[in-house]
C-alpha cells in the first residue's frame, strides 16, 4: 500500500474513521465536553477555552494524523497515528479520546483494529501505545488487543495541568498481530 493509504478513509460497517480537518471542529468541541473530568490525564486539554488551541496544535503538528470517529451516524472522538517513523517501520497508535456513551460498548477495540490492520497492510512492523499510568481503562483495552507491556517510561512528559507523567509503554509487532486470533 502507498504512504496516502495509511491515511484513507477506513470503516467496518456502523464505525467510520476519517482524518480530521477544520470540518471537525464544532463536531469535536461537543464530543470532548461530554467528560469534562478526563482532560486531566490527558496531555493537552480540548476542553472550555483550551480547545480552540489545542485543536489547531493537533491539526498543526506533522507528528500526528488523527482520525474522526464516527458510529452510529455521528462523531464520538477521535484516535489516530503519532511519531510515524516509516524508516523504521514503527508508528503509535494514541491521542485516543471517546465519549462517554461509546465506552464499553466494543467500539475502541473496533476502532484499533482498523488502525492496526491498516498500518501492517502499509508494512509497519511495530505498533506502539504510550498511556499515562493512571489511565488504567486504556492500559486494559490495549493488553485486551494483546499489546505487550514493555516498561515505564517514569517522568516522562509534563502534561497541560502540570502533572509530571509515567508513561506505560506498550507494543504489537505485526507477526504477532497476523497470528493472533482477534475476534
Amino acid at each position: 500500500m502507498a504512504e496516502a493509504d495509511l491515511f484513507a478513509p477506513m470503516g467496518d460497517g456502523t464505525v467510520h474513521l476519517e482524518q480530521v480537518d477544520q470540518s471537525h471542529r464544532e463536531a469535536m468541541r461537543v464530543a470532548c465536553a461530554a467528560d469534562e473530568a478526563i482532560w486531566d490525564i490527558y496531555p493537552m486539554s480540548l476542553i472550555g477555552e483550551h480547545f480552540d488551541p489545542g485543536f489547531d496544535a493537533i491539526l498543526a503538528n506533522p507528528q500526528r494524523r488523527p482520525f474522526a470517529l464516527f458510529a452510529h451516524g455521528g462523531l464520538i472522538g477521535m484516535s489516530g497515528y503519532l511519531n510515524i517513523d516509516r524508516p523504521n517501520r514503527v508508528l503509535e497508535i494514541g491521542g485516543t479520546y471517546i465519549e462517554p456513551a461509546a465506552r464499553g460498548t466494543g467500539l475502541n477495540g473496533r476502532i484499533k483494529r482498523l488502525l492496526i490492520d491498516r498500518a501492517i497492510a502499509c508494512g509497519f512492523q511495530r505498533i506502539e501505545f504510550r498511556i499515562d499510568i493512571r489511565n488504567g481503562r486504556s492500559m486494559a483495552a490495549v493488553e485486551k488487543l494483546g499489546a505487550v507491556r514493555e516498561g515505564v517510561m517514569r517522568r516522562q512528559r509534563i502534561t497541560w495541568t502540570g502533572h509530571v507523567r509515567d508513561t506505560a509503554l506498550y507494543s504489537i509487532l505485526a507477526e504477532e498481530w497476523t497470528g493472533a486470533s482477534r475476534g
